[in-house]
């Protein structure tokens, strides 16, 4: 490996604590990123990395010599491209994370047009409905849906969803149609809980510009938007998700609006990323062209 490619293998593991997930995901051997690794120590006369049987962390010389490489190689992007004028141009490696239904849904069969457009990119899409940490897991950008939670990254807002209330017309067959929350009580929710923390099951809506809250039994606990959309469709109960996501389950007739007149608050979508200063052109890039493909969903 040349320097460069050894300070991206070091950001890497550094990022991924972990020499074995930084091998596959630059698809090298562990073997060539524990001697690149070992070779650069040698170089710098310091210990960079702690090695544990579980894990992977920096030293103090780490941490401050992984805050240089990431701006200097950020640096070095954005000289590389800094006379391109033509967006076909862009290459490199973007890595960004989204929720898990805004992939699948929207995202995903935009993509071939984009990549069409720059050939040269290689994109790395992680969906989850887990809070990743943007910085530690080496991502340029992330896609969060709800409200933020205290940071140092930037954010970008783009708008909201609008939630919709949804049942499967076979449930609705077994319990009716609910025309106020007050009928709630004999009801189902699926709980939507990331931590599966036992917390009772809440109907969130908007009443007189005040949001409210009523609490709803709840048979079935999920912790990712894919279980919480198929235990709706299988009858299990009443799910409070982006209207953006259901279009296509509502136009079909497989689920069915209910309470529209009691719709959850909107949902925040914001665009994190760690710096203005060191944002390269193909990150910019890949922004501008997400909020344009989500726009048209935003309220």
């Amino acid at each position: 490996m040349d320097r460069i490619d050894v300070m991206r293998t070091f950001l890497r593991v550094a990022e991924l604590g972990s020499f074995t997930q930084a091998a596959d995901s630059l698809g090298l051997s562990k073997a060539s990123i524990s001697s690149a690794i070992r070779e650069l120590e040698t170089a710098l006369g310091a210990r960079l990395l702690q090695r544990t049987t579980r894990k992977v962390q920096m030293t103090p010389d780490g941490l401050l010599f992984y805050g240089r490489c990431r701006d200097m190689l950020a640096e070095l992007d954005e000289v590389q491209t800094m006379f391109q004028n033509d967006n076909a141009a862009l290459t490199g490696r973007l890595r960004v994370d989204m929720p898990i239904g805004v992939a699948r849904n929207i995202v995903i069969p935009a993509l071939p047009a984009f990549l069409g457009a720059h050939p040269r990119l290689q994109v790395e899409l992680s969906s989850t409905d887990r809070r990743v940490d943007a910085v530690r897991e080496g991502f340029d950008c992330v896609l969060r849906a709800g409200v933020l939670e205290n940071s140092s990254l930037v954010a970008r807002p783009l708008g909201h969803f609008e939630l919709v209330n949804c049942a499967s017309p076979a449930y609705l067959a077994r319990h009716g149609l609910p025309r106020t929350p007050a009928e709630l009580h004999s009801h189902f929710l699926v709980d939507y809980a990331p931590g599966l923390a036992g917390r009772p099951a809440l109907f969130e809506y908007m009443e007189g510009g005040a949001r409210r809250t009523c609490e709803v039994p709840a048979a079935l606990a999920v912790n990712n938007s894919d279980a919480y959309q198929a235990a709706c469709l299988a009858g299990l109960g009443i799910i409070q998700a982006p209207r953006a996501g259901m279009i296509d389950l509502l136009a079909q007739g497989r689920l069915v609006s209910l309470l529209e007149d009691f719709q959850a608050p909107p949902m925040p979508v914001t665009l994190l990323y760690s710096s203005r200063r060191h944002l390269s052109k193909r990150v910019r890039c890949f922004m501008d062209w997400l909020a344009g493909v989500l726009q048209p969903y935003l309220a």
